[in-house]
This record gives C-alpha cells, sequence and structure tokens, in this order.
C-alpha cells in the first residue's frame, strides 16, 4: 500500500470481545444486537471452508511454490491457478445441482482427478460423452460431516539435508569442482 493509504487508516480500532465455548473471538462487530454471538460462532466455524480452500489453492493444484521469477510472471501463474480453481469449483457446482446436494459435499480433489482423467479420455477418443456423466461421477463421493474438526497446524514433510540451489547451476557446478560438495545440513 502506499504511504498515503497507510496514513489513511486509524491509529487504533474498537474491537469486541466474545467468549465462545473454551475460545475468546475477537470482533469489529461492536454491536451484539446486528451481530449476536451465536452469528460470530457460525462465521468463526466457517473459517475451516476457507482453510480447505487455501489448501487445495496451494496444496492440491499445486501452488505452494511460484515457478515464475520476475513479479509480472508469478502474478499470472497466480492468476492461471485461481482460474483453475474456479473451474474445478464450476464443475462441482454443476454435479451437486444435478445430484441435488450442496458443493461443499463433494471433494476438490476428486473432482479435479475425475476432470483430468475424463478430459484425457474425451480429447483421445474424441468423442462427446455427455457432461452428466461427468458430473454423475463427481457426485459419486461426498465429504464427510465433521462438525468441530480440529487440525493440528504443522508441516508433516521434513526438510531435505540439501541446502537450496541459490544460484545458477552452471555456477553451482563450477563452485562443486573448485571446492567440492557442500556439508549436508543437519536433519
Amino acid at each position: 500500500m502506499s504511504v498515503d493509504e497507510y496514513h489513511g487508516y486509524p491509529d487504533e480500532i474498537k474491537v469486541r470481545e466474545v467468549k465462545v465455548g473454551k475460545k475468546v473471538l475477537v470482533s469489529t462487530f461492536l454491536s451484539p444486537r446486528k451481530m449476536p454471538k451465536a452469528e460470530l460462532e457460525k462465521l468463526y466455524w466457517q473459517r475451516w471452508n476457507v482453510e480447505l480452500d487455501l489448501r487445495n489453492i496451494k496444496t492440491t493444484l499445486g501452488m505452494d511454490t511460484l515457478c515464475c521469477k520476475t513479479p509480472q510472471m508469478c502474478e499470472k501463474e497466480f492468476w492461471a491457478y485461481l482460474l483453475a480453481y474456479n473451474l474445478i469449483r464450476l464443475l462441482m457446482a454443476g454435479a451437486a445441482l444435478q445430484a441435488d446436494v450442496l458443493p461443499r459435499q463433494l471433494r476438490f480433489k476428486h473432482t479435479l482427478q475425475i476432470w483430468v482423467a475424463w478430459s484425457r479420455r474425451q480429447f483421445l477418443s474424441g468423442s462427446g460423452e455427455d457432461t452428466a456423466n461427468l458430473f454423475v461421477l463427481i457426485a459419486q463421493i461426498r465429504v464427510a460431516d465433521r462438525p468441530g474438526r480440529i487440525e493440528p497446524r504443522a508441516v508433516k514433510r521434513r526438510p531435505k539435508p540439501f541446502p537450496r540451489l541459490d544460484r545458477p547451476r552452471q555456477q553451482a557446478r563450477m563452485e562443486i569442482e573448485k571446492y567440492g560438495h557442500a556439508k549436508k545440513l543437519r536433519a
């Protein structure tokens, strides 16, 4: 943000604390009449869907590491991932409508896998099968209802015991020839 935008924001904001179960929620919704405690609790539990959506974009679609080197290309890559995410969500919405369920009841990764397999078969065979068959396949597997689910915020994969390649490969090769391989990092 620009300096003018930064200075345009207030120095302080009023917040409201609400105790829900064992958690204290902090909100800028100040009026208990306009936003009762129960509504804040519903919003808090809906955050799980936001976390799942971010995980689907980053992990399932592979956007956890952007490959481009310039900011402009990284922005294009980011928009391409969002486009892919929205196209998968569009397929899920069509399948949910046909199966008379909510789109959140369908699995994102399953939809992606079905779409990849179905599109390869379609392009290879050259036949124009009905998309209704695709929607039936997508709607076959549903997300289990798991209210109050809690997951740890931890990285499961262990880091590799080698340093990152932070210079051009040719330069790294010359350094290896000159000085030998770098020592392994502690795991």
